[in-house]
């Protein structure tokens, strides 16, 4: 076997995750706190009905979204990724602000991480200042990642593993609620559906508000992207994994959140919560509770650590691989290329380690507002990301083809094309710039609500546009793309 047998990063990063790592990376990356927490304040806003269709229509997105990238990272598996492809297939300005703003949103998310772990950790020791464990978790994070590249594969296979093993067993409780194997609390059925303006509460405004909650909740899932680049044969591992998106989606959270609506009226006003510090209204810990299993909140408590811990893991890893591949491309500062004997770019993750904290210190000692700032900045380049990927995609699709290349050669291919792409890009975009649109219908227009929500996408376009006109760069046209010999992975 080759494990450089396709286009690769250049030397120096080692391909040691397995297809396990992978598989776990992909299943976890879309698992974290929205589930575990704010899916019961989707369901409380726009009833049974209006939660589940939502999350149905964004997990569709979100799976050609994956199945684009999928197509992009077995052929091409590198580090920079989307960064990497939108520069090669749409225009090199544009793949360098896909690049800093996604480094960005990892690095800023990182410190929102931090925060959640501090709030989370308040449930057992509420006498310890939150501060310290912020601190104590940087440096866990710090280290997994600064070893090797596997010890954050094995890091996020556990705690992935734990996750998954979660949402599993709850929905196999539930079921057993549902169906009156197990009795406990209220009796659980379809008659949740039926109350009150269930099952579509709030009506197409409510659905809409979901959608975005919902969209918030998925990302992540772009992470497999980025380790493709360091994975053994990733002509055959990034398939593998890619190919299980649209299942986990609808296991975890399209079947979670049904037997969640069946089991708890959305009526119920402990849904309405949707914050890390109060446990003990996740919609998780009252199915448990009512179920028998008294200590469900301490569990339930300790799964959302290492979800917070996961995220943060993943956000550590991903800025550092896309910091080091934009300073290879000679699109930031050469030290940030640098590795280590063992494959790992120091200099790129203790950059980001000192961002991350400076952005939690923000948040600690400095100005709320501008903490908020670079939260609401960090959540609109997620989205950025996403519509890089669906662009992306078309456009080497349709370069591929029109450069007289054989379909049948890639190693993996994405169905519905391009259906699937437009799809996940016009539905992301609505998404995107319907972030805030309460605050256009209003008497009087919140500019500074507007100017926090959106502030992202004026950063992405002042970055795009500052590199066009100081590079000369232009849309890359079909027949000048390059694309490289492609040799399937073997077995």
């Amino acid at each position: 076997m080759n494990n450089n047998s396709n286009t690769t990063d250049k030397p120096g990063l080692k391909r040691v995750l397995k297809a396990r790592h992978l598989t776990m990376i992909a299943i976890g990356g879309s698992i974290g706190t929205g589930l575990f927490v704010a899916s019961g304040a989707s369901i409380s806003q726009a009833g049974p009905g209006g939660a589940l269709l939502s999350y149905a229509i964004i997990g569709l997105m979100v799976y050609f979204l994956m199945t684009s990238l999928g197509e992009l990272a077995s052929y091409m598996p590198v580090s920079g990724s989307f960064a990497t492809y939108g520069a090669k297939y749409v225009e090199e300005g544009f793949g360098f602000a896909l690049g800093w703003n996604y480094w960005y949103n990892w690095a800023v998310t990182i410190a929102v991480d931090l925060v959640a772990a501090q709030l989370v950790m308040g449930y057992w020791f509420p006498e310890v200042p939150g501060w310290i464990w912020s601190a104590l978790f940087l440096g866990v994070i710090f280290l997994l990642n600064v070893v090797s590249v596997k010890g954050f594969g094995e890091a996020e296979y556990w705690f992935s593993l734990i996750k998954v093993v979660t949402v599993v067993i709850f929905i196999i409780v539930g079921l057993m609620m549902v169906t009156g194997i197990m009795r406990g609390g209220e009796q659980g059925g379809w008659h949740n559906w039926t109350i009150g303006d269930a099952p579509f509460a709030g009506g197409f405004s409510a659905m809409i508000g979901v959608a975005m909650i919902v969209g918030f909740s998925f990302q992540g899932t772009e992470l497999i992207g980025i380790a493709a680049g360091e994975s053994q044969d990733p002509g055959k591992n990034v398939p593998r994994a890619m190919r299980q998106v649209f299942w986990r989606i609808l296991l975890f959270y399209v079947l979670a959140i049904l037997i969640i609506s069946l089991l708890l009226p959305y009526t119920d006003p402990r849904l309405l919560h949707n914050d890390v510090q109060d446990v003990g209204v996740s919609p998780f810990t009252l199915v448990f509770r009512n179920a028998g299993l008294l200590s469900a909140a301490a569990v339930m408590n300790a799964v959302i650590l290492t979800s917070v811990l996961s995220a943060g893991n993943s956000g550590m890893y991903a800025s550092t691989r896309m910091l080091f591949t934009l300073a290879r491309e000679g699109k930031a500062p050469k030290m940030f290329g640098k590795l280590t004997a063992s494959g790992v770019p120091r200099n790129a993750l203790i950059a980001t380690t000192v961002v991350a904290a400076l952005c939690f210190l923000s948040s600690r000692f400095g100005n709320q507002t501008v903490y908020m700032w670079l939260l609401n900045t960090s959540g609109m380049t997620g989205f950025i990301a996403w519509l890089g990927i669906a662009i992306s995609h078309y456009r080497f699709r349709k370069g591929y083809v029109a450069n007289g290349h054989d379909l049948s050669a890639l190693p993996y291919r994405s169905g519905l094309f391009p259906l699937g792409p437009v799809f996940a890009f016009v539905l992301c975009l609505v998404i995107t710039l319907g972030q805030n649109y309460q605050a256009f219908l209003a008497d009087k227009i919140d500019w500074s609500g507007v100017a926090a929500t959106y502030i992202g996408i004026p950063l992405f376009l002042i970055i795009w546009f500052g590199y066009k006109l100081t590079r000369g760069s232009r849309f890359v046209k079909y027949h000048e793309m390059e694309f490289p010999a492609v040799t399937k992975g073997e077995s």
